[in-house]
């Protein structure tokens, strides 16, 4: 009888555990999603009904919005710049920061301690508090209102993440297998381009996507260091719905829609490696 009653109390405790850990996972689902489609229905909803009650479906899926959104600010233009900018500043972070990240993680010199920490710092900067050097900076090096400006800018953004999370990576590699290379004529280049990087993927697409979210989805430093249309990138579309159309939620719901479906997919088509990269680089990081 004890027995028995020592089982049940067990089955007990693992239904109540289960429950709980359903019942978290479900809210942490909600609070992820819930705003997500939130966004999603109300993109479809004409002004009456997102004022009327902002909870529930469209009374009809049209695609007015979308266009009327369109015609309200140059989403196709700031959609090209983003294109470029978060393109450009993406492959330029992981090709150069994976250089210097796997320098810092292999050789010994006198400061390598320092400069990684100088390095990890910048992840406790706020980007409010660099905006007034780098607008000064941007205008004195003539990059003001500019892509490139906007590209370098963001690079650097990304340096302390991708020199993180590659440099933690390079520490799971084994040495043996640069050093083999090594003793088969392999030199230094050949051996970072054909032997590490490519067991890097991991570690290469989490900085990638990483910074490729942080290219895309940024939006304080795209309105100061830019002036122009022809210069500015998708999430500033935002802007002009929330300065000159307020009254038009609708279409600002389909612009928030359209601005946000990228990162989105760029997220979920690469998740696998960045769950990889990051679990693998914590290994030694």
């Amino acid at each position: 009888m004890i027995k028995e009653g020592v089982r049940n109390m067990n089955t007990v405790k693992k239904i109540i555990c289960k429950v709980l850990i359903f019942l978290f996972i479900g809210t942490i689902i909600i609070i992820s999603v819930g705003p997500l489609l939130w966004v999603l229905f109300s993109s479809f909803k004409t002004n009456k009904e997102i004022l009327s009650g902002s909870l529930g479906l469209p009374a009809a899926f049209n695609f007015d919005n979308y266009a009327d959104a369109l015609k309200i600010a140059p989403i196709p233009q700031f959609y090209l710049n983003s294109i470029i900018v978060a393109v450009a500043a993406t492959v330029l972070n992981v090709f150069l920061l994976s250089m210097a990240a796997y320098v810092i993680a292999r050789f010994q010199w006198k400061g390598k301690t320092f400069f990684r920490l100088l390095f990890s710092v910048g992840l406790l900067i706020p980007g409010a508090a660099l905006l007034q050097p780098l607008y000064q900076t941007m205008i004195a090096m003539g990059l003001y209102d500019s892509l490139i400006g906007l590209i370098l800018v963001y690079i650097a953004f990304g340096l302390p993440t991708t020199i993180y999370v590659m440099s933690s990576y390079f520490m799971t590699i084994p040495k043996e297998l640069e050093e083999s290379a090594y003793l088969d004529g392999s030199g230094f280049f050949k051996t970072f381009s054909l032997i590490v990087i490519p067991i890097a993927k991991p570690a290469l697409g989490t900085a990638a996507v990483l910074e490729f979210l942080v290219a895309w989805n940024e939006f304080q430093f795209a309105l100061t260091l830019t002036a122009s249309n022809s210069n500015r990138t998708l999430p500033i579309a935002l802007y002009y719905f929330k300065s000159q159309f307020a009254s038009d939620y609708g279409a600002m719901f389909a612009a928030t829609m359209v601005v946000i479906i990228p990162s989105i997919v760029v997220f979920i088509l690469l998740q696998k490696q960045v769950t990889e990269g990051l679990v693998s680089g914590a290994v030694k990081g």
